[in-house]
């Protein structure tokens, strides 16, 4: 099983895309990233500029046609700060869904904290320690504190490279009295955060992100460290870090790339994050920082593996890349999917019996599965008119395996399997080719009494017989618990396959 994550940063989009091993490990296919610097002047005028705006979609937009090509099944889309505070924010993620068919969690500080946590703890043994971790990012900073067992402490301070950036007002070289100002903002900000965290206790500080990388790899070029391929679990001291920032708050923007280690993406705010490492290192009493190349997007990673755990053995296991598609949708909107296979089971049963009549194929029998499978994934949203939201999601998710036609047919499907049936007033379903209104009222028809077979959720109807005459169609349930409930919720919902067979049907305890 192949899954992305796309981190929606304030100063970098990234994506990861990785192969599921097991129900624990995961092996990483692909990493991009792109210094789309989304947060620029947001902190000051609460708004993602145009260009940024543009920049952002058309960035996710290739990120998601490249995890196609990867085969991946479920892409996780988290936004952070820039896109909490900007007020154009959720205009962004709503072109987002509308454009990719991506569903982006605008998380909060405290939740990016813990996900940056979950994977600093896969990337660096803390053996029995406990540890800080700090993540400068555009628009915050997290600090979390913890060891390899839980989390003892986690926040979000309001301070990034481009808030800093926003508040300095220029990309210029700080004299000693800008230089006294920004740290005396840095410590009113941080001060109560830090003293919080130093109750937590700890033993060890470690820095991820961008911004601390690039400064710590700067700093281990200057001590002739022999970098070979990732900075992960080097050791940086705070005295060499301290030479590099004097270093970057001395030269103009476009000089700063001669600095071994930065490059000309970072130039701009790269010296306001070095004060602001240092000062949370200052405060927080270490001498050395060790640097980690853990991220929010592989935080992401790890919290899906870690939740659905038990489940990822059945999943990867589907039949075929449809059912796969179908059962991954059905996990991530929580949806109970033992409940799902035993209705599935039901309406196969009736379709089976029922086929002489119908006439319908193979193919349909597969999508009447599938759509047994993801016909209420709307409870996720709201229980008020689920079966419109299960439409939408469909309609609008990433179903693999599936054309555009089939997809229309699982979302009408979900649409129609409660309350009214379809009706040719309802736009999706007169535009479809009447061959496919005709299979949409077949296999919804069984749908709505399998549904309804399984009214109470306890699984009471074993097994189904169904016998025909010319004019009537009795449904025969049989199973080892009173089915009153199953019964008129079934006979309620008969009325789509009653005028589809052109029979009265009768729901009967066999």
């Amino acid at each position: 099983m192949n899954l992305a994550a796309i981190d929606i940063g304030t100063n970098s989009i990234h994506m990861v895309i990785v192969k599921v091993t097991s129900g624990q490990s995961y092996e990483v296919l692909v990493q991009e990233k792109e210094m789309v610097k989304l947060g620029v002047g947001v902190f000051a005028n609460k708004i993602l500029s145009q260009r940024a705006f543009d920049a952002g979609i058309e960035t996710i937009s290739r990120y998601v046609q490249l995890a196609d090509e990867y085969g991946v099944e479920h892409i996780i889309t988290a936004a952070t700060s820039a896109t909490r505070e900007a007020k154009n924010g959720r205009e962004f993620l709503d072109r987002l869904i509308q454009d990719s068919g991506l569903h982006p969690q605008m998380i909060s500080g405290k939740e990016e904290a813990r996900l940056i946590f979950l994977a600093v703890r896969k990337s660096i043994d803390l053996k029995k320690q406990n540890a800080m971790v700090i993540d400068i990012g555009g628009g915050s900073t997290e600090v979390v504190i913890g060891n390899k067992d839980e989390i003892l402490f986690k926040n979000s301070l309001k301070l990034g490279v481009l808030r800093l950036l926003d508040w300095v007002g220029n990309e210029g070289p700080l004299n000693k009295t800008k230089q006294t100002t920004l740290r005396k903002y840095i410590r009113d900000i941080a001060l109560k955060t830090m003293e919080e965290a130093s109750l937590a206790g700890f033993s060890k500080v470690i820095g991820t992100s961008g911004t601390i990388r690039a400064l710590g790899e700067a700093a281990l070029e200057m001590t002739d460290v022999n970098i070979v391929n990732s900075v992960n679990a080097e050791v940086v001291k705070v005295k060499d870090l301290e030479k590099i920032v004097e270093k970057l708050l001395e030269l103009p923007a476009d000089r700063r790339t001669e600095v071994k280690g930065i490059n000309e993406n970072r130039v701009d705010a790269i010296h306001l994050g070095g004060m602001l490492i240092l000062e949370l290192l200052h405060l927080s009493g270490a001498s050395e920082i060790t640097l980690s190349d853990a991220s929010l997007r592989d935080g992401l990673i790890i919290d899906y593996i870690e939740r659905n755990r038990p489940k990822l053995g059945d999943l990867v296991e589907g039949k075929n890349i449809k059912e796969r598609s179908s059962l991954l949708m059905a996990m991530r909107y929580e949806t109970d999917i033992e409940e799902k296979r035993h209705v599935s089971k039901l309406a196969l049963q009736l379709f089976d019996q029922l086929q002489k009549e119908h006439q319908m194929n193979e193919e349909a029998k597969e999508l009447l599965h599938n759509a047994c499978l993801i016909y209420d994934v709307g409870l996720f949203v709201n229980f008020q008119d689920y079966q419109k939201h299960s439409a939408y999601l469909i309609l609008n998710g990433r179903l693999r395996g599936f054309n555009n036609e089939e997809r229309v047919m699982l979302a009408l499907m979900a649409r129609y399997h409660r309350k009214s049936g379809p009706k040719k007033k309802h736009k999706e379903f007169h535009t479809l080719p009447s061959e496919d209104q005709k299979l949409v009222k077949g296999l919804v028809g069984i749908l709505r009494i399998a549904v309804g077979l399984d009214k109470t959720k306890n699984q009471w109807v074993e097994d189904i017989q169904c016998h025909m005459d010319e004019e009537n169609l009795d449904i025969r349930i049989f199973g080892a618990a009173a089915m009153d409930l199953e019964i008129w919720e079934a006979q309620r919902f008969s009325d789509v396959l009653s005028k589809f067979l052109d029979k009265k049907i009768q729901i009967l305890k066999g």
